[in-house]
């Protein structure tokens, strides 16, 4: 909370990552990555705040992925309150593929697009 008793703007950049992170461990990106040293690095974020959070409440973050390019992939966020039943907020981060080893963005392995892939369909298929 911050001093007008809502979250503080810069929590809901804590709560897109921590949906980012399931995401890439959802499509073995993390996984990925400790072998190969070629994995995501954020290049870009951004929220845009519709209704303020208080105390006490129960959010459901999700994450996907919207558009994808030979280096990096953009990923849409929604903070949903289930006090207010409403979106309260929705962001966007720009995902960069890079070689760690090499200090150098690369492709994006086919292995990830195709894990990428499968999630957003099964997800698409839950709706």
């Amino acid at each position: 909370m911050d001093a007008f008793n809502h979250i503080n703007n810069t929590v809901y950049f804590r709560y897109f990552e921590n949906a980012r992170i399931e995401y890439f461990e959802r499509t073995n990106i993390n996984a990925l990555m400790q072998k190969t040293k070629i994995g995501p690095i954020l290049g870009e974020t951004e929220c845009k705040y519709l209704a303020p959070l208080t105390y006490p409440d129960k959010i459901t973050v999700g994450a996907k992925v919207t558009e994808i390019k030979e280096k990096r992939f953009s990923q849409h966020y929604e903070v949903f309150s289930h006090k207010m039943n409403k979106v309260v907020a929705k962001g966007r981060g720009e995902i960069v593929y890079f070689n760690y080893a090499d200090a150098q963005t690369c492709r994006i392995p086919d292995e990830i697009l195709a894990a990428i892939d499968r999630l957003e369909n099964q997800v698409a298929g839950e709706r």
